[in-house]
């Protein structure tokens, strides 16, 4: 940090790699700190915390963990590091029981800008603390993540595929779920409508994962009797689970992800789909594309996770939830591409707020893991927490390092 300060020298840092534009973990004509040497994995003795070092990968981490009959709160696909996952929030199958990943971080090892290296935790540095739980790279390097440990052993779950026509269907189960989701909080869900150029026509999938090995658990009840063409639904390992994702996450093309904030409300998701399509129309004949829609809960027992230990800086409270987070996640293969899909996400995003604001259904919240560097991420925290941000940054990093000279990712100013 010394040299690179001293020689004004821009950097960016890499854990997973797995954000989806320039710049957020790599950069041309400068510096990466690539972190994947940093993958060390320790269970405490009585495995309640696992240290990990930041450049592990979840993929890495789990078939560890899945040994050791201990569960921790992390991604859900192949590929995804520790580091950016954690710092931008992180949804789990487990967060219905314990919150965001960033809620279960008891202590992070960090290299400030004066090349110091500290451990931040609630005790420590209070308010870095909280700045890291959702505050993203602005405030320094993480090289270890001590996290929150908890029992855990074989779950169920998989997804299923339906016809598009089962769309209504599905959306109204994933509400009611989200209502519900107090009376079993072991119970997690996405669901995603997407477009699938080999057969011309789109599909419906929702992935269902239970804490518990236990078959066809009640309260997936709604999704379960919905009509499937496939289905792969299974007592597993969270391993086996997250690596079944792999086929449907390919690597090597282009990439872009948007995200907005809505309450629960089945009719306005069944319209955002309706916006999704039209909007379809126009790049359908994009080479090699394969567009989705998603949505999934931000239930009130996740929420209730949010206030713990001092707090996050997501700046979502109790009284706003249920809510839905969407994500319009696209991938293609053709730069002449770029601008129209771009344009496409863009119109969805833009149509759908129209609507959800004019139906008093709009929540500011935008997720950092799935913005486009075009969102205002930090605004979205809430004046307090954006401001409050803005002033650890300053009080930590006073000449703005990870401000002005790492300039990828969604800066707090």
């Amino acid at each position: 940090m010394q040299v690179l300060k001293s020689q004004g020298c821009q950097f960016a840092v890499k854990s997973g790699g797995h954000a989806c534009f320039s710049g957020a973990s790599n950069i041309e004509n400068a510096v990466v700190i690539d972190l994947s040497n940093l993958d060390q994995i320790k269970i405490s003795s009585d495995k309640t915390e696992v240290s990990v070092g930041a450049g592990t990968l979840w993929s890495n981490l789990y078939p560890v963990t899945d040994a050791a009959k201990i569960g921790v709160i992390g991604g859900r696909v192949v590929g995804i590091g520790v580091g950016g996952l954690t710092l931008g929030g992180g949804i789990s199958f487990h967060s219905g029981r314990y919150g965001f990943a960033c809620d279960n971080v008891n202590n992070y090892q960090v290299v400030l800008a004066n090349g110091s290296i500290r451990d931040v935790n609630r005790t420590s540095y209070p308010d870095l603390y909280w700045a890291l739980r959702g505050g993203g790279n602005n405030f320094g390097i993480v090289t270890r993540f001590d996290l929150a440990s908890f029992e855990q052993g074989d779950m169920w779950g998989g997804t299923t595929t339906s016809n598009a026509t089962e769309l209504p269907a599905a959306i109204e189960a994933l509400a009611n779920l989200n209502i519900n989701h107090a009376s079993d909080p072991f119970a997690a869900v996405f669901l995603a409508y997407f477009y699938l150029p080999s057969i011309g026509s789109s599909l419906v999938s929702f992935t269902l994962d239970y804490g518990k090995p236990v078959i066809n658990p009640p309260i997936f009840h709604n999704f379960t009797e919905i009509p499937a063409i496939s289905a792969d639904l299974r007592i597993a390992t969270l391993t086996s689970l997250i690596n079944a994702t792999a086929e449907s996450q390919p690597s090597g093309l282009r990439e872009s992800y948007w995200t907005m904030t809505i309450l629960n409300d089945a009719d306005l998701m069944n319209e955002i789909s309706k916006i999704f399509d039209q909007e379809l129309q126009n790049i359908k004949n994009a080479t090699n594309l394969l567009p989705a829609l998603v949505f999934q809960p931000i239930s009130e027992p996740m929420i209730s996770h949010f206030s713990k230990n001092g707090g996050n800086a997501l700046g979502i409270t109790k009284e706003d939830g249920p809510l839905i987070l969407i994500n319009i996640a696209i991938q293609w293969t053709d730069i002449t591409d770029d601008i129209r899909i771009i344009a496409f996400a863009q119109n969805c995003v833009t149509r759908s707020t129209i609507l959800a604001k004019a139906r008093n259904l709009w929540h500011k919240f935008l997720y950092q893991n799935y913005a486009a560097l075009q969102q205002d991420v930090f605004s979205s925290y809430g004046k307090d927490n954006h401001k409050r941000l803005v002033e650890i940054s300053k009080k930590y990093d006073p000449d703005g390092v990870f401000v002005r000279l790492q300039p990828g990712y969604f800066k707090v100013y």
